[in-house]
């Protein structure tokens, strides 16, 4: 008796052990810039991400464990994110998220050629075929497609380039090459192409040098304080012409502190998450988990901008993945149920992968919107793939 009683104490014992280990949680990195320059896309994946988690974990979590997201601050700088992907790399997960910003990307992306999958966040890093690194939402090389089509039916034809020195600048040089190259485009003339550091407070040399090109719109691929300055030094130009800015900008707080000096004739590229109700409806299963993510954002006092858009889907890709590998599903099976995946619904379109190698949504992802600040609301301009809606 005493031995069958210390057999079924032990018994209950690891069971006890054994749930207990079920619940643990299921940890996430992610290397995000929580401060520096890039510190208003890095909070807004955060908010994001912890409204996903909460999503998740309401429905079964993973395996029953409970999603954690673990936050490490690369502080807006390659460097810094280099060690800390290191740091990652050291505990052997099979998958991590981040950075928020190309550059810390490109930086992050030769530590995982063998592993683990790193989601980029950032829509302006290009991956290379075949690895472990795959690209958030809609690439600017589509999105900038968009807004040339955008301008050349609305008759702009005539454009002047606004970039930065950086790796975000060189990557805007690059994809506006390949776009103007384009059969399509063989009427768009780039009239003159202006450079300024990140660094610099003014551009007004930029600005009257393309006002003296005829110009009769910009593209300027800048985000955050490189598009602040770019904005004075259109106001303080008086120069007023169609510009549009990356999709990086495309963010509430980010519209409300420059809310004073927003040109008037600002346009933005964009992924199709924005709400569109009455304006015109995507697929079915595209508008319903639109409209889930709206909600969920809604039930913690948000709305959806591009922070929310390019971590939601890779959040959610990701959690597939485990989903249907298990928990101790390893990086090679977790790269390819991503690179295989195909007809999966996300809020920027369905995504296929074996179409859309690295990214999984092609140039329909890609829209044109303005921002209303009496609604505080992105306005839709075009259809997706940049035709305008009137």
């Amino acid at each position: 008796m005493r031995k069958f009683v210390a057999v079924l104490g032990l018994m209950l014992a690891l069971a006890a052990s054994g749930t207990a280990r079920a619940a643990d949680p299921y940890d996430v990195h992610v290397i995000l810039p929580l401060t520096g320059n890039g510190a208003f896309l890095g909070h807004g994946h955060q908010d994001s991400l912890e409204t996903l988690a909460d999503v998740v974990n309401k429905s079964g979590g993973i395996a029953g464990r409970p999603l954690h997201f673990v936050y490490h601050d690369d502080q807006s700088s390659p460097q810094v994110a280099v060690q800390l992907t290191n740091d990652v790399i050291a505990t052997k997960p099979a998958v991590f998220l981040g950075s928020s910003l190309v550059a810390m990307c490109a930086a992050m992306a030769p530590l995982t050629q063998n592993g683990p999958v790193d989601y980029c966040l950032s829509p302006a890093y290009h991956p290379a075929p075949g690895g472990f690194v795959f690209s958030a939402g809609s690439s600017t090389t589509d999105q900038t497609a968009a807004v040339f089509r955008y301008y050349r039916m609305k008759g702009w034809t005539k454009i002047a380039t606004l970039n930065n020195t950086d790796a975000s600048g060189q990557s805007g040089d690059k994809s506006l090459d390949e776009i103007v190259a384009r059969p399509e485009n063989k009427d768009m003339k780039l009239v003159t192409r202006e450079h300024f550091n990140p660094s610099d407070i003014s551009v007004a040399a930029q600005i009257e040098s393309i006002r003296a090109s005829g110009a009769q719109a910009i593209y300027a691929a800048v985000t955050g304080t490189a598009a602040a300055t770019v904005f004075r030094g259109m106001i303080q130009a008086g120069l007023d012409i169609p510009l549009e800015v990356t999709s990086g900008n495309q963010s509430f707080p980010q519209m409300e502190q420059w809310a004073s000096f927003l040109p008037k004739t600002l346009v933005l590229s964009s992924a199709a998450f924005p709400e569109h109700d009455g304006v015109l409806t995507l697929d079915p299963k595209v508008e319903a988990a639109q409209h889930d993510m709206y909600a969920a954002l809604k039930s913690r006092g948000l709305k959806a901008d591009n922070m929310e858009a390019t971590s939601w889907d890779a959040g959610l890709i990701v959690v597939a993945a485990l989903r249907a590998l298990g928990p101790a599903a390893t990086a090679e099976q977790v790269r390819q149920y991503i690179a295989n995946l195909t007809d999966f619904a996300g809020i920027d379109g369905i995504y296929d992968f074996k179409a859309n190698p690295e990214r999984g949504v092609g140039p329909d992802s890609a829209i044109v919107v303005r921002y209303d600040d009496k609604a505080k609301a992105w306005v839709w301009l075009t259809k997706p793939g940049g035709i305008p809606l009137n």
